[in-house]
């Protein structure tokens, strides 16, 4: 397998996310993000933590020693929150270093390493190639959370459209799949009875559960739709 075409994608977002990070003062850290329940300290600890996992199973997939994404799920909670108490210029500084040691991992991994099954957090059984998509999940949509000026409109429309295929195929695999069919321009997703329309941004903000459907239309009303992750 060869190096994955996401690639591209995955380093447009963590420039994303480095310019919605840019955009905050330290004091700014405490203030809520879009993410219910957590603040922007918790997002750029999460973020960073995530990256470190990531160089994990790159390290998994070019040593072949098992090397889980965190020890447990407690462990990664801890982490966050550890991260999360730190001033901000020690939280900023691991965020950039984290992301640095991640692009480390990707540029000097083989690529016959690519190929190599390593696990996500749930368990599921992944080829590392599979890694700077994964990567790409949580620097856009975290970019659009923590609310400083980012949206689902600074997003391509391709990977937008690659993360609402994301949603459907993990409803699909919890087979939790809602009634709905959505338009946006002329892509569409689902099969379902209720119809949901509107702009690219707004589809993938709902579907991601990072709004409650404003800018779409629908017979009826926005209908709820399961988590995304």
């Amino acid at each position: 397998m060869s190096r994955p075409e996401t690639l591209t994608w995955w380093a447009d977002g963590e420039r994303l996310f480095g310019t919605a990070l840019g955009r905050l003062t330290d004091e700014e850290f405490d203030v809520p993000s879009l993410l219910p329940g957590w603040d922007r300290r918790h997002v750029l600890a999460h973020v960073a933590r995530n990256a470190d996992a990531l160089v994990n199973l790159l390290t998994w997939a070019r040593t072949g020693v098992r090397t889980p994404m965190y020890p447990t799920p407690e462990a990664r909670d801890a982490g966050i929150a550890e991260s999360a108490a730190l001033q901000a210029p020690a939280l900023r500084a691991q965020v950039l270093a984290a992301t640095a040691r991640l692009a480390d991992a990707v540029q000097g991994l083989p690529e016959e390493a690519w190929s190599a099954q390593v696990e996500t957090a749930q368990g599921r059984a992944v080829p590392a190639a599979e890694v700077p998509w994964m990567r790409c999940r949580e620097v856009y949509v975290h970019a659009v959370d923590l609310d400083a000026g980012v949206g689902f409109g600074d997003v391509a429309e391709e990977v937008q459209a690659a993360m609402v295929d994301d949603v459907f195929r993990m409803w699909d695999r919890r087979d939790q799949v809602p009634d709905v069919v959505v338009f946006a321009g002329d892509r569409e997703w689902g099969t379902g009875a209720v119809a949901v329309s509107g702009p690219l941004p707004a589809v993938t903000g709902w579907l991601t559960g990072r709004s409650r459907g404003e800018g779409l239309t629908a017979d009826g009303g926005i209908p709820e739709v399961p988590a995304w992750l």
